[in-house]
């Protein structure tokens, strides 16, 4: 494990390369960008069970939207820096205070990590900085802890629970039991979730807690299992989400009949588990690579970019967030954070991300969701072909409404 010390200096160092790989460009760059540069950071784990959802991809999305603008703005050019927060929310607040005090970095994207990305926001609130999230869950950043600042780019818990939960429960899939990350993530989506299995008439028969990254699952799943619930939903991601579902396969939780269910679910996590293990489970997701030609235009380019890999909805997420940045500052003829954010919200989002996209008040950047089904092997037609789309979700329906917002900047 890397020193708080160590992961500094790391972020430092990898500024100056993310600089020289996004291409610094020469010209005079109008007064009203600060420091003649705008200065984009990805902030996220980049080693740990939530690497492969975003991580390096994210970076990767993030310069692909900076060279498909043009690579600069305003005359000023746009730099990709990156650094990794190992999960921890002190390491993540203090890369950011880092980066904004000594380095002048105008934003700061992705932050997968709920904990991570609401110590950023508070950093971000405070400095004037913005803070564009794409992989975190928890509604918080735009409800009780919203920012003028911050938007909240891909999903979150509500809309999540909001999707596969209430579907499911009205299938007929009545008693619940949760397996919950613990930390603010996992607790958001599990009472999201837990409500809307109950709107739909639903009951939960128990939860248990544990420990990110934990790498033994056998005693949460046999209270799981023990529980007699006819679903167990997962309320965590990334590698704790693989390591469940392959134990609890061992397990033979799911022969006794039991259904497992992912409650956030990437395309990675189903690459890694393979169509055998996973086909049939029903997920929320905010973007999928082969839904048009749009999305699969950027899933190609982006594969050759990234190890042949398509792209999560929390990598494209990352995309869309820093190409509409760039767009609102390029309106709004400042990279000031406040000014930027407002511009936003007055923006269209429609994209190969976003369909019927807006930036609300509170921050939430709202937009159509899918639930979509697992394919089986017979049904795929080779490695990432893994979804078919059940029905779109609207995106006044499947995200928080206002009028049930705690967000100060929402005005009743």
């Amino acid at each position: 494990m890397k020193t708080l010390k160590t992961v500094l200096l790391a972020g430092l160092a990898t500024f100056t390369l993310a600089g020289t790989l996004a291409g610094t460009m020469i010209g005079t760059a109008q007064a009203q960008v600060s420091d003649d540069v705008v200065k984009i950071a990805v902030l996220d784990d980049m080693t740990g069970i939530y690497a492969d959802l975003a991580g390096r991809g994210s970076v990767v999305a993030a310069q692909m939207a900076v060279e498909d603008f043009g690579g600069k703005v305003k005359g000023a050019p746009v730099q990709v820096v990156f650094a990794d927060h190992q999960n921890k929310a002190d390491i993540a607040a203090s890369i950011s205070r880092q980066w904004i005090d000594r380095e002048q970095v105008d934003v700061i994207v992705d932050v997968g990590n709920s904990a991570a990305a609401l110590a950023v926001q508070e950093v971000t609130r405070e400095t004037g900085r913005v803070h564009l999230n794409s992989t975190a869950g928890t509604t918080e950043l735009t409800n009780e802890k919203c920012s003028p600042t911050g938007v909240h780019w891909t999903y979150d818990t509500y809309a999540l629970a909001n999707g596969a939960g209430r579907a499911l429960t009205q299938q007929g899939n009545k008693s619940w039991f949760f397996i919950t990350a613990d930390y603010t993530f996992g607790r958001s989506l599990e009472t999201n979730t837990a409500n809307a299995v109950k709107k739909a008439g639903g009951a939960v028969l128990g939860a248990v807690r544990a420990p990110v990254a934990t790498p033994d699952f056998s005693s949460f799943l046999l209270q799981a299992q023990a529980s007699g619930a006819q679903v167990v939903a997962l309320a965590n991601a990334g590698g704790d989400f693989v390591n469940a579902v392959k134990q609890a396969n061992e397990f033979g939780l799911t022969q006794g009949g039991q259904k497992m269910v992912g409650m956030l679910v990437f395309l990675t996590d189903i690459d890694s588990l393979g169509l055998e293990v996973t086909k049939g489970m029903v997920i929320t997701t905010g973007w999928y690579w082969d839904s048009d030609e749009r999305t699969r235009e950027f899933a190609r380019r982006f594969g050759q970019r990234h190890e042949g890999k398509m792209p999560t909805m929390a990598q494209a997420g990352v995309y869309s967030a820093v190409l509409n940045y760039l767009k609102a500052i390029d309106a709004a003829g400042t990279d000031k954070g406040l000014t930027v954010v407002n511009q936003l919200k007055t923006m269209p989002i429609e994209d190969m991300f976003a369909r019927n996209g807006k930036v609300r008040a509170d921050g939430r950047m709202v937009h159509d969701m899918h639930l979509v089904e697992v394919k089986s092997p017979a049904e795929s037609k080779g490695r990432w072909d893994y979804y078919k789309i059940l029905s779109t979700i609207s995106g006044d329906d499947a995200f928080l409404p206002l009028s049930e917002s705690k967000c100060p900047l929402v005005k009743g």
